[in-house]
């Protein structure tokens, strides 16, 4: 009976084990890693926009490709960039979402990949907290991590996986002033 005992215990021991590391597993899977690399090239002459400091793809460079984001939580943290939504403005092709272009004195903002969900976070509202204030923006674009240095991306390099870009009325909304626009460490909320 001892034997049985022992045998029993040792078999529960081992599916335990075994369990605990498969989770494991499982949690680092979800570890947002980068997935690829894009060679940049020469923009054609006058088509990389370079408003608000955004920068064009250097010919031979290797960027940096990512299908995913860090995880979203109740205060997901990422960086504050600058977008102009606008026609003509450094954003590049018309807002993912609905194929229109947006107003900077809207509060929209565009979002990495990962977090952008395969456009279902489209005319949604995110709660941004930075500067001691928070702002509500609507969700109107992706901000690309897979992709870039190409025409639809007007020639800049793919986006960070953890990228909140935002117009200019996301920026005055929590009063930071326009010779610090550019790039902040934030958190936002889907709240």
């Amino acid at each position: 009976m001892k034997k049985q005992v022992g045998f029993c215990f040792a078999h529960l021991l081992f599916i335990f084990l075994f369990v605990i590391t498969c989770s494991t597993m499982v949690v680092e899977a979800q570890k947002c890693k980068p997935s690829g690399k894009i060679k940049g090239k020469k923009p054609p002459k006058d088509e990389c926009n370079t408003d608000d400091g955004a920068e064009c793809c250097k010919e031979g460079k290797f960027y940096t490709t990512y299908k995913c984001s860090p995880s979203v939580s109740g205060r997901t943290k990422a960086t504050l960039t600058i977008n102009n939504f606008q026609k003509g403005g450094d954003g590049g092709a018309p807002s993912e979402c609905d194929g229109e272009y947006h107003s900077n004195n809207m509060p929209v903002v565009a979002l990495s990949t990962g977090w952008f969900n395969n456009l279902k976070r489209c005319h949604k509202n995110i709660t941004i907290h930075a500067n001691g204030r928070s702002v509500k923006a609507m969700v109107v674009d992706e901000c690309d991590s897979t992709m870039g240095c190409d025409s639809d991306h007007a020639y800049q390099p793919p986006c960070n996986n953890n990228i909140v870009d935002a117009s200019e009325a996301v920026w005055r909304a929590l009063g930071v002033p326009k010779k610090d626009w550019g790039g902040m460490e934030i958190f936002w909320s889907d709240k």
